[in-house]
């Protein structure tokens, strides 16, 4: 019987190529633009009866993502190599929370999730297709193979991210679609595959928001102020806890010590408030200290989830200017919907 995945030019082991954060997109001649999405990066693999999906990380994806296995399964080449990212539309939004939800030890329960919210794949690049190895290919013909391999007909579940040559196109797409797209990836048409390097740029846009300042945590094993808890006001007035910002300087965090102290309090996240300890912390400590809700933080931010900052933010200015009140939950940009995206970028998310 033979082993599986041994036909494949690549081990299931290979990471995916990334890119490099840049201020502006490159312009110019060589350059093709795709949206980026917000989901789990993922390979699938597929030698035969064989499939696998691999995160960035290296851990299999298959297990939780049935549907888009059985999508692979029904594709019509028996050997290939994609690239691309895992996306589940949810009530007119792609849900990064219901991927996360899918990473669950229960098989029942992802077979449920599976059925009622499936995830789709949005594919962007190629490295095998058939016998044929692509990785030392350029990505113009790498694209123009997986171009005819989705022209073929495939499941709906796979999806063909859509791309531009015209920077000022790219651009446009990215500041007319309000905040609904992460960002830009720039990438060289004749660039062949780097596996885990960041031979590719990314433009994200720049969010922020005004946040009251509800509390704070000490850093590890020390005294001084290792982060601040930021919330923001629901329309009934209750303040949630919406995440937190740490990019201080040693002398910044020493001044934010005699800042804070004379606010020390009660508690004034009555919405959601900081957690406690779990499973994602570590051993390191997760106990906060409460704040009287006088100070006001712009904060940047990328992604959220929930109505939390997915990710810590960045420290950009306090906002002496600003009531606490008027920090409410309608700053954040909403998840990626794809009714809006659909018609943006001339691409469809269901058949």
């Amino acid at each position: 019987m033979p082993v599986p995945f041994t036909r494949l030019a690549l081990p299931l082991t290979t990471p995916p190529m990334e890119a490099r954060l840049v201020s502006e997109l490159p312009a110019g001649d060589g350059w093709q633009y795709e949206p980026k999405w917000d989901g789990f990066r993922c390979l699938a693999f597929r030698d035969g009866n064989a499939i696998e999906l691999m995160s960035k990380s290296g851990k299999p994806l298959g297990r939780y993502f049935p549907e888009i296995v059985a999508a692979v399964a029904a594709a019509g080449e028996e050997r290939l190599i994609v690239d691309g990212e895992l996306i589940l539309p949810l009530d007119d939004a792609l849900s990064f929370a219901a991927l996360q939800a899918r990473l669950h030890p229960a098989a029942s329960r992802i077979a449920r999730l599976a059925r009622e919210m499936p995830a789709q794949v949005m594919l962007f690049d190629c490295l095998q297709l058939g016998s044929e190895p692509l990785l030392e290919r350029p990505l113009a013909l790498r694209r123009e193979r997986l171009q005819a391999f989705m022209a073929a007909g495939q499941p709906p579940s796979l999806l063909l991210s859509p791309l531009t040559c015209d920077a000022d196109l790219a651009r446009r797409w990215l500041d007319e679609s309000g905040g609904a797209l992460d960002g830009i990836v720039a990438k060289r048409r004749d660039a062949l595959y780097q596996p885990g390097e960041r031979a590719m740029l990314k433009r994200k846009l720049e969010r922020t928001a005004d946040c009251v300042v509800g509390g704070f945590r000490h850093e590890a094993g020390g005294s001084a102020v290792g982060s601040l808890l930021l919330g923001l006001y629901d329309d009934d007035g209750r303040l949630h806890h919406v995440g937190f910002t740490a990019a201080f300087s040693a002398a910044g965090r020493a001044a934010l010590g005699a800042k804070l102290t004379p606010l020390i309090g009660p508690s004034a996240f009555d919405g959601s408030a900081p957690g406690g300890p779990s499973r994602w912390s570590r051993g390191k400590s997760t106990e906060w200290v409460a704040l009287r809700p006088e100070l006001v933080v712009e904060v940047g931010y990328d992604q959220v989830t929930d109505r939390r900052f997915r990710h810590g933010t960045r420290f950009k200015r306090w906002r002496p200017d600003k009531a606490p009140r008027q920090c409410t939950l309608d700053q954040l940009e909403s998840e990626l919907r794809p009714a809006e995206l659909a018609k943006l970028l001339g691409t469809s998310f269901r058949a």
